[in-house]
């Protein structure tokens, strides 16, 4: 098995975490960091990754020191690590509130200022890996075509909030929520772009007063 320093430096979790961020990172990598080291058996990513396979999804929040210390390689102070870790992040998060953006509604429904304004606000919603709201930002204001929104304006601010996905929206002065070419085209740009730059448009919803488009669906 071989041990987590004799990854290429570019693999080992640490360096993974400057180069690229937290965001990049998979939850085995995550906790690998935490754990800092594994056994003379077992790396620390091996390691990290027995522990996410027993306890799966939330049951991680909710585990003993007990129960991780039943685990070979991991003892108390390891586990007392973890679960301080993870009671940290609770205490921090129950103070946000964030949006969850999950359907062409809940976009709709986060638009309410723009609903009906007598020009297009193109507005993009930067998200993390969860699909919970990190940002919401008014790209452009005015007719949109492709000179208005440019990928550069929208994934330049995507990389400096961290997003790991998007999901772009603009309303129509007109009250008809039907695509135009230039719209479609304005979708695939983005979504080229995105592509490129590992950052997900998930959907381009056209917004007005009482209804909503999603070019996705």
């Amino acid at each position: 098995m071989p041990k987590i320093k004799d990854l290429n430096r570019v693999d080992q979790p640490r360096e993974m975490l400057e180069k690229y961020g937290p965001e990049k990172l998979s939850d085995a990598q995550l906790l690998a960091i935490l754990l800092r080291t594994g056994t003379k058996d077992c790396n620390v990513l091996e390691l990290a990754k027995k522990i996410l396979k027993k306890f799966s999804g939330e049951k991680l929040l909710s585990a003993s020191i007990k129960e991780l210390s039943e685990i070979h390689g991991l003892g108390k102070v390891k586990a007392s690590e973890i679960i301080a870790s993870l009671e940290f992040g609770k205490r921090i998060l129950q103070g946000k509130k964030s949006n969850l953006i999950l359907s062409p509604k809940d976009v709709w429904e986060n638009c309410k200022d723009i609903r009906d304004h007598k020009k297009e606000h193109f507005v993009v919603f930067f998200l993390d890996t969860r699909n919970q709201e990190i940002k919401r930002e008014i790209i452009s204001v005015g007719t949109l075509n492709a000179n208005l929104v440019h990928p550069r304006e929208v994934f330049e601010s995507a990389i400096r909030h961290s997003a790991a996905q998007i999901v772009v929206c603009h309303n129509h002065p007109s009250g008809n929520p039907q695509p135009s070419d230039e719209d479609l085209a304005i979708t695939n740009r983005l979504s080229q772009a995105g592509k490129i730059l590992g950052i997900e448009v998930l959907d381009h919803v056209i917004i007005v007063k009482g209804s909503y488009f999603s070019i996705k669906q």
